[in-house]
């Protein structure tokens, strides 16, 4: 016999414990001070746009698409692991009490989404909606807090469902609904928001139909959903510290992989840059963090209007994206096949160097390209030349002693 409330516990537990330990590593002191630089100039441009906010600016819609795509992405975290396909499957009638306690615990740890998303978006809804005042806006919280209930009994339901076309549809369609819904509510038009509530409820209570119907629970599909988010948070947690036990994923890539494997010649020097390089393109990690880093420094060089605050920027996420993949250096310390490679230790740091050296000034080039796209040609030059400086000296006299 198993007791839910304690098995509930145990799980709890571990999972707390193991998450804890890496939200230490990623919150360090380096990211904190980027992150409050960057939320307090945005937040200070953000005011000074809403003073000058046009009347045709398309708040109800803004409001409306991240409201909605807030409520109706509910999933719920089982803490499952691989083991339990065979060792909980047959005691599945005794676990109504944990995955009871699941669904409070994926509600509740999904609550910071909402209240960051509303507390972003109330400014501007009050510029655009004055009339209509704070006491509507707490209501839309209001809303968004029961619709989020709502999509997870929905998706939790669903995953019943072995079919993925029947659940991508599924979520999809409460997604449309969702952000008709606030919309709707935006604009105070409570008519039409109650239609679409019906709606919504309507195929909640067909998405309880459907697991009705269903003998059980998948839980091959409720242990495999769990392991992907957990994937994602190693994945993040392994670019600020060492995850051992992050199973990585690789891409073919293979355009890409030719055109940058094409420079390099096959000498044993070059060993580790041909390594990195295939790495950078191939691994699940490394690029597109790159091009997240970048296009979201590109977005707001263009946007802030202060020429030093453009700079700052601009080597904020330089830093941001070197130090991102300085983990590079150790993605393959587990692979004991390198250890008898024929090549000088020297080597392998000079190809890691030269390779966040490049990165660091493609970085530069394109955030330089964006000031000469807007004719700042004395903020293109200063980027330029800041760019370079910094990223010789966070070279040499950052990385390289980590190298080790």
């Amino acid at each position: 016999m198993i007791d839910a409330k304690k098995f509930w516990n145990q799980r709890f537990q571990e999972h707390m414990k193991e998450t804890s330990r890496y939200l230490r590593y990623i919150f360090n002191g380096h990211i904190a001070i980027a992150m409050i630089f960057f939320i307090s100039a945005l937040a200070y441009y953000y005011q000074q746009w809403l003073m000058n906010l046009p009347e045709s600016f398309p708040t109800a819609w803004i409001v409306g698409i991240a409201f909605g795509l807030v409520a109706s992405y509910s999933p719920v975290r089982t803490l499952l692991k691989e083991p339990d396909l065979i060792f909980l499957l047959p005691a599945e009638h005794q676990l109504g009490n944990y995955f009871k306690r699941c669904l409070l615990y994926s509600f509740v740890i999904q609550l910071y989404l909402i209240f960051i998303v509303a507390a972003a978006l109330g400014p501007l809804y009050f510029a655009s909606y004055p009339a209509l005042g704070t006491q509507h806006y707490l209501t839309m919280i209001i809303v968004i807090l029961i619709a989020k209930g709502w999509n997870m009994l929905a998706n939790w339901w669903m995953l019943k469902e072995r079919n993925a076309n029947i659940r991508l549809t599924d979520q999809l369609v409460r997604g449309v609904i969702s952000v008709l819904l606030f919309y709707f509510l935006a604009q105070g038009e409570w008519v039409f928001a109650s239609v679409v509530t019906i709606l919504l409820v309507a195929i909640m209570l067909y998405a309880y139909y459907l697991s009705r119907k269903k003998a059980g629970l998948a839980f091959d599909l409720l242990v495999s959903k769990d392991q992907a988010r957990m994937r994602t948070f190693y994945r993040i947690a392994n670019m600020f510290t060492d995850v051992p036990h992050l199973k990585n994923t690789v891409k073919k890539r293979h355009s890409l992989v030719r055109l940058l494997l094409a420079p390099i010649s096959y000498r044993q020097d070059q060993t580790f840059t041909y390594l990195y390089r295939i790495t950078f393109v191939r691994s699940s990690d490394y690029l597109g963090m790159y091009l997240r880093l970048m296009a979201i420094g590109g977005l707001a060089i263009w946007f802030v209007p202060n020429l030093w605050v453009k700079v700052a920027f601009a080597i904020l996420f330089l830093y941001l994206s070197a130090f991102q993949m300085m983990s590079l250096w150790n993605h393959h310390r587990t692979v004991a096949w390198l250890d008898l490679y024929p090549i000088k230790q020297e080597w392998k740091q000079t190809a890691m160097l030269k390779g966040l050296t490049q990165l660091m000034v493609v970085q530069t080039v394109v955030f330089t390209l964006l000031f000469v796209i807007q004719a700042n040609w004395l903020g293109a030059v200063i980027v330029l030349a800041g760019g370079i400086v910094f990223s010789a000296a966070f070279i040499q006299g950052y990385v390289k002693q980590k190298l080790v």
